[in-house]
């Protein structure tokens, strides 16, 4: 049986991680090597060396921060994606918003586990079903200017043993890479607002869209999940903030 938490960690890079035993350890979350303080500035937890860097092949790809992968890749679109919506919420307001140091980064993890943006650990049922349409809609933005073909997909194949994925594991990104782009499929993957703000996260974080037709799926993909321009601005400033080009 496929742990699709697990799995988006190999999507992502990184390694699993919890917010109840990370959150003890803000004193590290510093950027370190003369980088600011937030999301980014430890080594490992390249979107290069997970899943997500094979599909978009020699394209240039996104590092996602470690300072967030440590609470999990769940944990840390959850992040992301409640930070992004606070500050545009506060834009909306004249409030103050959430802030970059490392801190408001840590909490703004540790609030979304009581939103809509990240169900409790308790729950793994939940946890489980948001993480597969993560990697579905992860999976649609890597595929969104049509460059793999089927010759990339068994390479594609043979290079996912180096990352220790298991037969099932391997055959449902087979089997979502060789079906055909479906947005339709990524939207009805949505269950609320909050879901639909981290699915589009998601999706800017597979790819760094550099395509048309990419750009394009992006820009579909943010009118189907009813989002405000300004607030698609946000979400897209808080992924770069949490990434870095590899």
């Amino acid at each position: 049986m496929i742990d699709p938490q697990k799995l988006l960690e190999q999507f992502l890079g990184g390694k699993a991680g919890g917010i109840a035993r990370q959150i003890p350890g803000l004193d590290k979350l510093g950027g370190g090597h003369g980088k600011p303080a937030g999301f980014g500035g430890l080594a490992q937890g390249t979107l290069a060396t997970g899943v997500i860097g094979l599909l978009l092949g020699s394209k240039r790809g996104r590092k996602l921060a470690s300072n967030a992968l440590v609470y999990g890749g769940l944990a840390a679109l959850g992040g992301i994606a409640y930070k992004a919506y606070r500050d545009w919420q506060a834009q909306q307001q004249a409030a103050t918003p959430v802030g970059s140091d490392a801190t408001a980064m840590a909490g703004a993890i540790s609030k979304a586990e009581t939103t809509g943006f990240l169900p409790p650990q308790s729950d793994a049922a939940a946890r489980g079903e948001l993480s597969m349409a993560v990697l579905r809609a992860m999976i649609a933005a890597a595929k969104a200017d049509g460059h793999i073909d089927a010759e990339e997909q068994q390479r594609l194949f043979g290079h996912m043993d180096t990352l220790g994925l298991g037969t099932e594991e391997k055959a449902f990104v087979m089997d979502e890479l060789r079906k055909p782009l479906d947005i339709d499929a990524v939207v009805h993957g949505v269950k609320s607002p909050e879901q639909a703000v981290e699915i589009y996260a998601a999706s800017l974080l597979a790819i760094d869209p550099d395509h048309p037709a990419e750009k394009a799926y992006l820009d579909e993909l943010a009118r189907r999940l009813q989002l405000a321009p300004d607030l698609v601005a946000h979400i897209t400033a808080e992924v770069a903030a949490a990434t870095e080009p590899t």
